[in-house]
C-alpha cells in the first residue's frame, strides 16, 4: 500500500524511504515554509507599520484590517503547500457572503472564528515555524556542505584519503538525518491541519445540530406512530373483517361440502395474517407503551420473550415519548440477541432515572462474546441510542455473562 502522507512513509523500511519521494518532498516543503513565513511576516509587518504610521483614521483601520485578512491569504498558500508532504486536501472554510460586495465580504471574514485562527497561525509561523524550518534545512545542507565539499577547500596538511572518507560519511549521514527532516516535516503538516483543518465554527452551530437532530427524530417518532395508527384503523380491521366472514362462511357450510376444506384454508391463513400483521404493528410502536408507559411495555416484552426475563422499573413518572420507544426498542433488540446468540437460560432488564438520565441495563447468563462488528444487531442498536444522544456500553467477556447500559437523556 502506497504512502498516502510523510508520516505514512517514515514506517516504511529504510531503503525503501530512502529511495521514495518523500524526503526531498520534506525538505522542499520546509525550505517553502521558511520562504512563505519569511515572506509573510514582512508583509504583515509593513501592513501593521503603515497602519499605525499614517494619521488618518480612516487609512490606519484599513492598514490594520488588511494586516488581520492576511492571515487568508497565508493559509491558502499553506493548504496548498500541505499536499507536498500528504495527500489530504483541506477544504476552504470560509463560507460565502449572502451578498456581493467588499464591505459585505470584509465584514462576514472579521465575524468568522476561522479567520482569526488563520491569523493566529499566521503569526505563529511569522515569529517561530518558519525560523525552525529554515534552521532544520539550513543545518542538514550545512552538515551535508561541510562534509561532502571536505576535499574542496581542505587544503592543509589533512590527508586527501581523510576528507575522502569525511565526504562519504557526510554523504551517508545527509542520508540519515533525512529520517528526522521528515519527521518535523510530518510535525509541521500536523501542526497546520490541526490549525487550519475544517471544524465546527461555534456552539451555535453544534446547537443547531442538536437541535435538528432532535427534530428529525421526533418526526420519525411521529410519523411512526401514525403507520401504527394507520394499520391499526385500516388494514387489521379489515383483516379482522375477513377473517369474521370467512368464520361464519365456515360455519354455514355443512362438513364434506366441495368448498369447506377451501374456506377452511382460508380462514386459517386469514388468521395467521391478522397475527403476523399484530406483530408489525407492536414492532411499528406498540400501543401499550403509548397508552400505559414503558414499564407495563417491558412486561409485555418480558411475557412474550422466549426464556424467563426478570423486569425491575422504577420510574417516578412518564418519559418523553422518543425516550420511551428509544429505551423500548433497545430492550427488544437486547432480548432478541439474547435469545438467538448468547444460549442463556435467564435474563434480567432493569431501568430507573437518575440525575435526568433514563438507564436501561440488559443483563443475561449466557456464554457471552458479544461483537457489534459480527453483525449481532448491536450496532443498530448503538446507531439507535446515539440518535437520542445517549450512550451504549457493552461488557461481554467470553464465558458470560453478557450485560448491555444504556443511558438516556430524558430531562426528568
Amino acid at each position: 500500500m502506497q504512502p498516502r502522507s510523510v508520516m505514512d512513509a517514515l514506517r516504511l523500511p529504510p531503503m525503501r524511504f530512502i529511495t521514495s519521494w518523500w524526503p526531498w518532498r520534506s525538505l522542499l516543503y520546509l525550505t517553502t515554509g521558511g520562504a512563505v513565513g519569511l515572506a509573510a511576516g514582512a508583509v504583515l509587518l509593513g501592513l501593521l507599520l503603515a497602519g499605525a504610521a499614517l494619521s488618518l483614521l480612516v487609512i490606519g483601520l484599513a492598514g490594520f484590517l488588511a494586516a488581520a485578512l492576511s492571515g487568508i491569504v497565508v493559509a491558502r498558500v499553506e493548504r496548498r503547500r500541505l499536499r507536498m508532504v500528504d495527500d489530504i486536501r483541506l477544504t476552504d472554510p470560509h463560507r460565502r457572503p449572502d451578498r456581493p460586495g467588499l464591505r459585505r465580504w470584509v465584514a462576514t471574514r472579521l465575524a468568522e472564528p476561522a479567520t482569526w485562527r488563520e491569523l493566529g497561525y499566521t503569526m505563529l509561523m511569522v515569529t517561530a515555524l518558519c525560523w525552525l524550518d529554515g534552521m532544520v534545512v539550513a543545518l542538514w545542507f550545512w552538515i551535508v556542505t561541510a562534509l561532502v565539499g571536505g576535499p574542496l577547500y581542505i587544503h592543509d596538511e589533512t590527508p586527501l584519503s581523510l576528507t575522502l572518507a569525511g565526504a562519504v560519511f557526510g554523504v551517508i549521514l545527509g542520508i540519515v538525518l533525512l529520517y528526522p527532516l521528515s519527521a518535523w516535516a510530518a510535525a509541521r503538516a500536523a501542526i497546520t491541519q490541526a490549525v487550519l483543518g475544517p471544524r465546527m465554527e461555534t456552539s451555535a452551530e453544534l446547537t443547531e445540530v442538536a437541535r435538528s437532530r432532535a427534530r428529525l427524530v421526533d418526526a420519525f417518532e411521529v410519523e411512526r406512530r401514525r403507520i401504527e395508527r394507520d394499520l391499526h384503523d385500516g388494514a387489521q380491521q379489515r383483516l379482522l373483517a375477513l377473517s369474521m366472514q370467512l368464520g361464519l362462511a365456515r360455519l354455514e357450510l355443512p362438513p364434506g361440502a366441495p368448498g369447506a376444506e377451501p374456506v377452511a384454508r382460508a380462514h386459517e391463513l386469514a388468521k395467521e395474517a391478522l397475527t403476523e400483521l399484530r406483530e408489525l404493528i407492536r414492532g411499528v410502536h406498540p400501543k401499550i407503551l403509548s397508552d400505559r408507559g414503558l414499564h407495563a411495555a417491558l412486561l409485555e416484552v418480558a411475557d412474550r420473550a422466549p426464556l424467563p426475563v426478570d423486569v425491575e422499573v422504577a420510574l417516578p413518572e412518564r418519559l418523553p415519548g422518543a425516550v420511551e420507544a428509544c429505551a423500548y426498542f433497545v430492550v427488544v433488540e437486547a432480548l432478541a440477541n439474547v435469545a438467538k446468540h448468547s444460549a442463556a437460560t435467564r435474563a434480567r432488564v432493569v431501568a430507573s432515572v437518575s440525575g435526568g438520565r433514563l438507564t436501561v441495563q440488559v443483563r443475561d447468563d449466557g456464554r457471552g462474546g458479544a461483537d457489534p462488528a459480527r453483525g449481532s444487531g448491536l450496532s443498530g442498536l448503538a446507531d439507535r441510542v446515539a440518535a437520542g444522544e445517549g450512550t451504549v456500553a457493552l461488557a461481554s467477556p467470553v464465558g458470560g455473562p453478557t450485560v448491555v447500559h444504556v443511558e438516556l437523556p430524558c430531562g426528568s
